[in-house]
């Protein structure tokens, strides 16, 4: 899933492939800021077109757009293909969209994107190296895009939440056979990986994303959410530019 929030009146778009699980999110989001306040967009982030669509009627319905967090994943070794397609060219497009809405030099009143990532973002997987390899993307992609934005003065600052194991529907099938791939052998691994490492709650990578979006500070920066650590910040040497 990922949304787009216009900020401060708490104005909701909600974009699932799902439509069973975006209407109930939507539910849930009606009862505590009012039906008028959320809307939601059944949407294959894979496909242009219906992103593109989703951010017109959300700009379209609510006038602005302040806050986009791309946040749809997958894990999947065997069609690895869709992988890169959903973790990574879906966040790229999602972002290269929030930036034409936000953007201050083209009339928009700037904002903040937040693109989930992964802890397999930082440090390599390996019972899933093209889902390493896709949130190690979206990582440098987003601390590149950053860093251009704050050079051209676009207003738009964009972050990254890497979060560990969290306690979301891809955790049922990470040791199974299409998640790992001709990498099956290493099941064992994964299960061993989930036991060493423990689950986080949603609610703590929810923090984290409050902390990304409401500090201005932060601009290319990669968050971290660990049970061991809790919310803390990957370190970077400056970019060579």
């Amino acid at each position: 899933m990922s949304w787009t929030v216009r900020a401060k009146i708490s104005e909701v778009s909600l974009l699932d492939i799902n439509s069973a699980v975006g209407l109930n999110t939507k539910s849930m989001f009606d009862k505590v800021y009012g039906a008028q306040q959320t809307m939601f967009i059944t949407c294959d982030v894979t496909s242009g077109n219906q992103l593109k669509d989703a951010f017109k009627k959300t700009t379209e319905n609510f006038l602005q757009l302040d806050i986009v967090c791309n946040n749809a994943g997958v894990g999947n070794e065997t069609n690895w293909q869709r992988c890169l397609d959903i973790n990574l060219v879906s966040v790229i497009r999602g972002t290269y969209l929030g930036l034409d809405c936000m953007n201050k030099k083209t009339g928009g009143a700037g904002g903040v994107i937040v693109n989930v990532s992964s802890m397999a973002g930082i440090y390599p997987v390996i019972f899933g190296p093209v889902y390493s390899a896709s949130k190690h993307g979206v990582v440098g992609f987003s601390r590149a895009v950053a860093g251009a934005s704050a050079a051209e003065s676009l207003g738009v600052r964009i972050n990254v939440l890497c979060p560990a194991f969290t306690d979301t529907p891809i955790m049922k099938s990470i040791s199974s056979p299409e998640m790992l791939g001709q990498f099956t052998g290493l099941d064992q691994l994964a299960v061993q990986a989930v036991a060493a490492l423990g689950i986080i709650d949603p609610s703590l990578v929810a923090e984290g994303f409050l902390q990304l979006v409401t500090d201005e500070t932060k601009n290319g920066d990669v968050m971290k959410v660990s049970k061991q650590k809790g919310i803390d910040y990957e370190k970077y040497s400056k970019s060579l530019w």
